[in-house]
C-alpha cells in the first residue's frame, strides 16, 4: 500500500491569523500569552485538515513564527553575540529576525535576509563563528510533537538538515570553511534526535534542498558522514527530502547515507523520476512529489497516475506520494474564493486541495478509491480538456505582437554616457542626489479606505480624492525631508505585483490567497491563466498628479517583467519566457504613456530577477538572456532624456553582476545595509559602467540608522564608484514602516548625502 504524507503546511493561516496576532504583539496590543494561543490554534487546525484530507502522516515542526531556519539556528543556540544577552526566547527570536523594537529590548540589528532558494520567500540568515558552539538550548519542535500526539495525530517531526543548514549560513566576520563546524553541529542534531526517539517518532523528515545545487564534493562527503551518523542515532527512520531541482547525479552519493528514504521533486525534475526509481535500493521508501507545492492548478490526475502505477507495483509500500515541496508557498484555500468565477477557481488547487489531490491518487494506486476521489479524477479530467480549450486562454492580438518584435525594440537610442550627460543636463540634480524605492507607509487609514471601496461602503470617487489627498501630504513631507527625486507614494497600491494583476488582461487576483514572504509579511500572487495584454493606463494618473505639485522630478514606479512573472502563479502551458514577453509588452506600453504624460524618470523594479536564476549552472545563462532581453523590451522605447531606473534587493549579485549591467538601466539601487556593505564586494572587480544607488538603511528593522553610520557607509562605497555615478536611497520601499521613524530615518539620510556633498566641495 502506497503511503500520502507532506512536507509541509502553510503556517499563516487561512484569514492571516499569525500576521495578525504577530504585528499585535509587536505593537504591544496583545500579550505573549495571547500570541501562543493563536499559534497553538493554527497548529491545530492545520492538523485536524491534514488528517481529514486522509494523510498517513502530518508534518510537525513546519511552524515558526518568522522563519524555520531562524528558529532552527536559536535551538542550537546559534545567536550573534549582540542578542544573547535577551533572555526570553521569543523577545530574542523577535531581535534577531527584525532588530531592535518596543518588544525586542535594545538597538540591535537584525541578521540578514535573503531568498530561500529560487523562490519569493525570505530566510534569515544564520551568523557562524569560527569557534561556533551548538548546543541544544530549546526544542520548540519536539514541543510540536508532543503537542500533536497529544491530540492523536500521527507526527511526522520535519527539521532543516545539517548540510542545507551550513550551506545557507554565513560566516560572522572572515570568512572560514563552514563545514569544519559540521561535528560540532551534528552533536547538537544528536541531542535533538534523542528527544525525538524518548517520543518513538516512526519517522523524521530531514530537509536538504541544497541537493538541487552544483554542490561540491567535499559537501557531498559531508552529507555522507552527517546521515551516516544520524542514522546510527535515530531509533526510528529517517526521510530525506529534496526539492526544488533534481538530483539524480548524487544518487551515489545519497546510496551511501543510509537513510530509510528519499523524497524527490518529480515537478521539478520529473526527467529524473524513472533514474531515481531504478536506482535507489528497492527495501528503501522513495517518496515522490508529483503535486506541485509551488503553483496553484489542478493537477491531472489521470496523467499522474498512468506514470505511477508502474512504480507501485514495483515497489508497493515502499512508495510515497505527496507535494513536490511543502505547502508554504502556495494558499491555503481555493474554495473560499468565491469572487472568482466558477471556470477559474475550478481550475484552482491551494493546499487543502493539494492535500485532496495526493491523497485520491494514493488510495487509486491502492485501489481503494472513495467515492469523492472518483469524482475528483472526473473533475480534473474535465478541467485539462477546458483550460485546453477555452477562449480566455488565448490572445491572438498578443500572440501576434509578440511574434513582431525585433532586435532593435530591446535597444536604447544612445549609450549610458551619453545618456548620462543628455540627462544631468534635463534634471539638474545634485552630487549623491537622494530618492527612495518608490512606496511610503500604508497607514490604517489608506488600508480603511481601500476596504470601504471593496465593500461598497465608499464611492470610486471619494476614494480618488482620498488617494490625491495622500499624494499631496507624500509630496509635501518628501519636500520638507528635501529628498531630490520624488515619489508618489503608492498609496493606491495593495501590492508591488497584486496592483498591476488587477489591471492586466490574462490576470485573475484572488480574494484570499495569501502566502508568506518573510514574517508577518504576506502576499497574494496574481494568477496569470491566459495571455497578458494591458487594456488601458495604469499608473500615469497619479504620477501626473504627483508631478503637478511640485517642481521636483517624480519618479513614475512600475514592477518589472521578470518580477511580475516570478511573482505570481503562471500558467503551466507556455514557456516562462514567453509570458515574461508578453508581460513587458504590457510594461513597455505603460512606460511610453509615463513618458508621453512628462515622466522624466521612471523606475521599473526587478528585485526577482536573481530570484528566478534556476538553482543549476547549466539552466542559468537561458534565463538571463530572456530575462535580461524582457526588462529592456520593456525599458527601452524611450528617448535618452527619460532616464530609466531598476531596484533590486535581498540577493546575492556575485554570479548575476554581467546580466544585471546588461540590463542598461541609468540608475540601479540596490539593498546594501541589511548584508552591512558587504553586498558591495560584487562591485570590487567589475567595472559597473552605470549609476547605482545604495540602501543605506534596513527598511525592514525599526532601527533608525545614525547620520555617521550612513555618512560612513558613503565613504565606503565612494572608494569603490565615481561620485557621478552614486544615487542615495533606502534598501527597499517603506510601506511597511510607521511615518515617524520613517521621517526620522529619510532626514538623516539625506544628512548623510549633504555631509558628502560637502565634503567633495572641499576637497
Amino acid at each position: 500500500m502506497a503511503l500520502a504524507h507532506n512536507l509541509g503546511f502553510p503556517r499563516i493561516g487561512a484569514q492571516r491569523q499569525l500576521k495578525q496576532a504577530l504585528e499585535g504583539f509587536w505593537r504591544g496590543d496583545i500579550s505573549s500569552t495571547e500570541l501562543q494561543q493563536t499559534g497553538a490554534a493554527l497548529r491545530t487546525q492545520h492538523w485536524q485538515w491534514q488528517q481529514q484530507a486522509g494523510l498517513d502522516f502530518v508534518p510537525v515542526g513546519d511552524f515558526a513564527w518568522y522563519d524555520h531556519v531562524l528558529q532552527l539556528a536559536q535551538t542550537f543556540g546559534a545567536v550573534p553575540a549582540r542578542h544573547a544577552s535577551i533572555d526570553e526566547p521569543l523577545t530574542q527570536l523577535f531581535a534577531m529576525a527584525r532588530g531592535a523594537s518596543a518588544c525586542c529590548g535594545g538597538n540591535s540589528a537584525a541578521l540578514e535576509m535573503t531568498k530561500w532558494f529560487d523562490t519569493n520567500y525570505h530566510y534569515l540568515v544564520p551568523e557562524l563563528e569560527r569557534e561556533q558552539s551548538f548546543e541544544l538550548q530549546l526544542s520548540p519542535l519536539v514541543a510540536q510533537v508532543d503537542e500533536a500526539r497529544s491530540q492523536g495525530f500521527s507526527a511526522k517531526p520535519v527539521i532543516v538538515g545539517p548540510i542545507s543548514f551550513l550551506w545557507l549560513s554565513k560566516c560572522a566576520g572572515q570568512e572560514f570553511d563552514r563545514l569544519e563546524l559540521l561535528p560540532r553541529l551534528l552533536q547538537a542534531y544528536g541531542q535533538l534526535v534523542e528527544q525525538l526517539n524518548e517520543r518513538q517518532c516512526d519517522w523524521i523528515q530531514f530537509d536538504e534542498p541544497v541537493l538541487s545545487l552544483d554542490l561540491p564534493p567535499s559537501w557531498l562527503a559531508a552529507l555522507v558522514e552527517s546521515y551516516q551518523y544520524l542514522s546510527d542515532l535515530v531509533a526510528g527512520n529517517i526521510l530525506l527530502a529534496n526539492y526544488f531541482g533534481g538530483l539524480a547525479d548524487k544518487l551515489t552519493w545519497l546510496q551511501q547515507t543510509g537513510v530509510d528514504g528519499l523524497h524527490i521533486d518529480a515537478v521539478r525534475a520529473a526527467d529524473e523520476v524513472q533514474q531515481v526509481a531504478i536506482q535507489w535500493p528497492a527495501d528503501k521508501v522513495l517518496s515522490i512529489g508529483v503535486i506541485d507545492g509551488r503553483n496553484v492548478w489542478r493537477a491531472d490526475l489521470s496523467s499522474l497516475l498512468t506514470t505511477l502505477s508502474p512504480l507501485h507495483e514495483q515497489r508497493g509500500d515502499k512508495l510515497w506520494i505527496a507535494p513536490s515541496c511543502s505547502l508554504l508557498h502556495v494558499p491555503v484555500d481555493s474554495d473560499v474564493e468565491l469572487q472568482l468565477d466558477d471556470e477559474l477557481r475550478g481550475w484552482l488547487a491551494f493546499a487543502r486541495q493539494k492535500l485532496s489531490e495526493v491523497v485520491a491518487l494514493t488510495r487509486a494506486l491502492n485501489g481503494c478509491q472513495s467515492f469523492t476521489d472518483r469524482a475528483l479524477f472526473t473533475d480534473s479530467d474535465q478541467v485539462q480538456r477546458q483550460r485546453a480549450h477555452s477562449s480566455r486562454v488565448v490572445n491572438l492580438a498578443v500572440r501576434q505582437r509578440c511574434h513582431s518584435v525585433l532586435p532593435e525594440h530591446h535597444e536604447r537610442q544612445s549609450q549610458f554616457a551619453q545618456r548620462q550627460q543628455i540627462q544631468a543636463s534635463a534634471l539638474q540634480l545634485p552630487p549623491l542626489p537622494t530618492t527612495t524605492i518608490g512606496s511610503f507607509p500604508q497607514t490604517a487609514a489608506i488600508r480603511q479606505n481601500r476596504a470601504a471601496l471593496k465593500a461598497g461602503t465608499l464611492s470610486q470617487a471619494e476614494y480618488d480624492s482620498f488617494i490625491e489627498a495622500e499624494i499631496a501630504d507624500v509630496i509635501k513631507r518628501q519636500q520638507q525631508l528635501d529628498l531630490d527625486v520624488l515619489v508618489h507614494g503608492e498609496p493606491e497600491r495593495n501590492d508591488m505585483v497584486e496592483y498591476f494583476g488587477e489591471h492586466l488582461q490574462g490576470v485573475a487576483v484572488s480574494q484570499y490567497g495569501w502566502v508568506q514572504s518573510y514574517g508577518s509579511r504576506c502576499v497574494k500572487p496574481p494568477l496569470v491563466y491566459g495571455d497578458v495584454a494591458r487594456a488601458q493606463a495604469m499608473t500615469v494618473r497619479w504620477s501626473q498628479y504627483a508631478q503637478s505639485l511640485t517642481d521636483k522630478p517624480v519618479k513614475g514606479m512600475l514592477t518589472g517583467p521578470v518580477t511580475l512573472l516570478n511573482w505570481s502563479f503562471i500558467r503551466s502551458d507556455l514557456p516562462r519566457s514567453d509570458v515574461a514577453q508578453q508581460l513587458a509588452l504590457a510594461v513597455r506600453d505603460e512606460v511610453a504613456d509615463l513618458e508621453r504624460a512628462g515622466i522624466q524618470i521612471i523606475q521599473i523594479d526587478e528585485p526577482a530577477l536573481r530570484e528566478g536564476l534556476p538553482l543549476r549552472q547549466q539552466d542559468q545563462q537561458d534565463y538571463l538572456q530572456w530575462a535580461v532581453d524582457a526588462f529592456r523590451l520593456s525599458a527601452n522605447g524611450v528617448a535618452d532624456s527619460t532616464q530609466i531606473h531598476t531596484h533590486m534587493c535581498y540577493c546575492e549579485f556575485d554570479d548575476v553582476i554581467e546580466s544585471i549591467a546588461a540590463l542598461d538601466a541609468d540608475v540601479i539601487s540596490i539593498e546594501a545595509s541589511r548584508s552591512d556593505m558587504t553586498l558591495l564586494n560584487s562591485f570590487i572587480d567589475f567595472n559597473y559602467p552605470n549609476a547605482i544607488g545604495l540602501g543605506l538603511y534596513d527598511i525592514h528593522s525599526p532601527n533608525v540608522p545614525e547620520v555617521a553610520v550612513m555618512a560612513a557607509d558613503l565613504q565606503r562605497a565612494k572608494q569603490i564608484f565615481p561620485t557621478a555615478q552614486i544615487w542615495v536611497n533606502p534598501d527597499c520601499g517603506l510601506k511597511t514602516r510607521g511615518w515617524p521613524e520613517t521621517e526620522a530615518a529619510l532626514a538623516n539620510m539625506v544628512a548623510a548625502a549633504k555631509q558628502s556633498r560637502a565634503e567633495l566641495a572641499t576637497a
